[in-house]
């Protein structure tokens, strides 16, 4: 099981002031120090907290790999050429959002959304980049991601969260889109919401095989330190993992 740490709220704080701490950078490396298997950010078109030198400043120097979210813009997708990070993870963006709403729908092959996003895979992927899906637990969109070209999906795990914990439901869709996916040979991701609380039934999904956490993981550093909070992280996540049977605490 692969732990990366989202650091944009990291970068929400400093952005507050428009100051030049905290430093996203120092956070990544305090996360790879805590045991992070890799770093997640976001570079949103309206640049609300990840900066683009800070994508540059991370890709130079931490020692794991970066995990690039971006929506199809042109510029930012261009910029993600260039830089060639380890994976490019598309998801859905609006302006309005406090933060990602939803999976990625694809819409139908005739639709423009649809058109835009087969041409970002398609220029990541000549890149030489690692293409993934933010999309819902569903067969339908799930297929769609295979056809696509993307190697990998991330399950949006927000019902869940919010159901959490009577997440039953929820949980066993998670189960099977995770299950399907791995079936038709698609690598299997999942984030949003998890936390210290929440996280175990979904570290035990056994096709899961990337965890992506940010806010819950940098809410706690506040109190405990990055490196500290990570370490918890990893602990539940590691746990979870080489329990069988671990009790979902599901109602």
């Amino acid at each position: 099981m692969r732990l990366y740490i989202n650091v944009d709220h990291v970068a929400t704080v400093r952005q507050a002031r428009r100051a030049a701490e905290p430093d996203p950078v120092a956070a990544a490396a305090l996360c790879e120090r805590g045991g992070a298997d890799g770093i997640t950010v976001h570079l949103r078109e309206d640049r609300r907290h990840i900066q683009d030198d800070d994508v540059r400043r991370l890709a130079a120097s931490i020692t794991t790999v970066l995990n690039l979210e971006l929506a199809t813009a042109g510029d930012i997708l261009r910029f993600a050429a260039r830089l060639r990070p380890h994976q490019a993870t598309f998801v859905p963006e609006r302006r309005q959002e406090i933060t990602t709403e939803g999976g990625l729908d694809p819409g139908s092959p005739r639709s423009a959304a649809y058109k835009r996003l087969a041409v970002g895979i398609g220029r990541l992927n000549d890149a030489g980049v690692r293409v993934s899906l933010f999309i819902a637990p569903d067969r339908a969109t799930i297929d769609q991601a295979r056809v696509l070209g993307a190697a990998a999906v991330e399950l949006h795990t927000g019902e869940y969260a919010h159901a959490y914990p009577r997440s039953a439901k929820a949980l066993a869709r998670l189960q099977r889109a995770a299950a399907h996916a791995r079936g038709i040979g698609l690598a299997v991701h999942a984030g949003h919401g998890l936390t210290y609380l929440n996280v175990t039934p979904v570290a035990a999904i056994p096709e899961v095989e990337e965890l992506n956490i940010g806010h819950s993981i940098v809410s706690r550093s506040i109190t405990v330190g990055m490196e500290t909070a990570v370490r918890e992280m990893r602990s539940i996540v590691d746990r979870a993992r080489a329990t069988p049977g671990v009790d979902t605490g599901s109602r």
